[in-house]
């Protein structure tokens, strides 16, 4: 064993109690770090020939990198719709990189059994019944990706044709229908093959980003081909739900693969008092939930589930001899993208467990809650102008006056991030350039909005002397 392997194996725990310090010394100071920061290019060094082993290397990135880090796991990172981890959620992350189980195997690890009991949890956190199939992948935009696959397969099956085994080829063009879809959405066709110019955008409701179920229905009787239909429950702008509902009544007439993009809107139904948002998910055929943003698990973790489980064996399935036979095998790897998986199920079966329902309930409210202040506070104020209602946890506004280009809303969102308070990610609903504040970290509270309001309001009022 190469000397510096083995001294860091004799001191395994001299090494561990010095990165156990590290954290906590960021977590100490969550409230406190810079949400948002500008980090220049560094200067690319060679690989070194000799390595000073893992406790010199641990103190050097104290020293030199620790503090570019962005605090976005903190109370005020506004910034896209992103949450924090949670301690129980931390505790299990570490385990994971801890134990290193590649969570395929069936029975060979405990590793998928948890798997399928967090999914389990997630299933009926959800309202979704028992018929549905779930897996533990990256993100929004593999789940979107996996769900937009089965919905090819199952479209081109309805023209006889098994894409997995021949392709796209003798299909006539997909069409992929929406009112307001997320740009993962866009990625995943192009990533499928489908193209991205297989959208075909509905109107949606005046004044809302929910589509128009009337005018999918037109579409829907002038269009006789089978289509993908993407609904949202939960719009990255304004948390807007199209009416599951409705859409789902519409497959007694049509047909259609519907699949429900619930990244993040999802854990409206922890909450009794935004729980009907979700009402019709169980008409979906595929469902993407992301775990990472609101159940504040660290990156990456999101969920994907299907009613077409056959149909996710035929388009995954992997046909090594030494990985068991596919169609008997319950492993994982015969039904997601990928071969080899991180446990990242893990973390969210600890913040589970540890939080239970009630837990996460309090965390979802409580964001609700901070971004219907913060929506309140700027209604208030001369130097915003609020775009939409605030539904749940996600307040779109921009700067009042005349109209600003999305060059000057990011100037002045630069302006922000580097006064150290808070941060937000620019957007632009209905074509004017805006300003989104997503609440989503656990322990955001009432006091972090009148410390962003008061950093927004005084670059505001910067901004507007500079220009007098």
């Amino acid at each position: 064993m190469h000397p510096l392997l083995e001294q860091d194996h004799n001191h395994i725990d001299q090494l561990l109690q010095y990165t156990q310090a590290l954290a906590s010394h960021y977590f100490q100071e969550q409230h406190s770090l810079s949400p948002g920061r500008h980090v220049p290019d560094i200067t690319l060094e060679n690989l070194p020939e000799k390595g000073v082993g893992g406790l010199r290397t641990l103190e050097r990135f104290a020293r030199e990198y620790s503090g570019g880090i962005t605090n976005s796991a903190g109370p005020r990172y506004f910034g896209f719709v992103t949450g924090g981890t949670t301690p129980a959620a931390l505790a299990g992350d570490w385990l994971v990189s801890t134990y290193d189980q590649n969570a395929d195997g069936s029975n060979d690890s405990i590793a998928p059994q948890l798997e399928r009991q967090t999914i389990h949890f997630f299933k009926q956190i959800f309202g979704l019944d028992d018929a549905y199939f779930g897996s533990f992948v990256t993100g929004a935009t593999v789940a979107n990706f996996v769900g937009l696959t089965l919905g090819r397969q199952w479209l081109g099956e309805q023209h006889g044709v098994d894409v997995s085994q021949d392709g796209l080829a003798g299909l006539p063009p997909i069409r992929l229908v929406s009112g307001t879809p997320h740009a993962s959405i866009i990625k995943a066709l192009s990533m499928t093959g489908m193209g991205r110019n297989a959208v075909v955008k509905i109107d949606t409701l005046p004044d809302r980003e929910a589509v128009d179920v009337q005018a999918l229905e037109r579409y829907l009787m002038a269009n006789k081909e089978p289509v993908i239909i993407v609904a949202n429950a939960g719009t990255v702008n304004t948390v807007d739900f199209d009416d599951l509902t409705a859409i789902g009544e519409l497959k007694k007439r049509y047909n259609f693969w519907l699949h429900v993009d619930a990244a993040f809107g999802g854990f409206a139904a922890c909450s009794n008092d935004y729980a009907h948002y979700m009402n019709g998910i169980n008409h979906a055929d595929s469902v993407t939930i992301d775990a990472h943003k609101w159940l504040n698990v660290p990156y990456d973790a999101a969920m994907q589930f299907t009613r077409h489980k056959k149909l996710q064996l035929k388009v995954f399935q992997n046909s090594a001899v030494y990985l068991g036979d596919p169609e008997s095998s319950p492993d994982y790897l015969h039904y997601t993208p990928e071969n080899s998986r991180r446990f990242r199920a893990l973390p969210a079966w600890f913040t589970l467990v540890a939080y239970g329902k009630e837990g996460h309930r309090e965390i979802v409210e409580r964001n609700c809650a901070a971004a219907k202040q913060l929506g309140a506070l700027l209604e208030q104020s001369d130097a915003f102008r609020v775009l939409a209602p605030v539904r749940m946890n996600v307040v779109c506004f921009t700067l009042a006056g005349k109209a600003h280009s999305l060059d000057e809303v990011q100037q002045f969102l630069n302006a922000v991030r580097d006064d150290g308070q808070v941060f937000f990610t620019p957007t632009v609903y209905k074509g004017v350039p805006a300003i989104r504040a997503a609440v989503s970290n656990w322990l955001t509270g009432p006091e972090d909005i009148v410390v962003a309001l008061a950093s927004l309001t005084k670059i505001a009022a910067r901004a507007a002397t500079e220009k007098v």
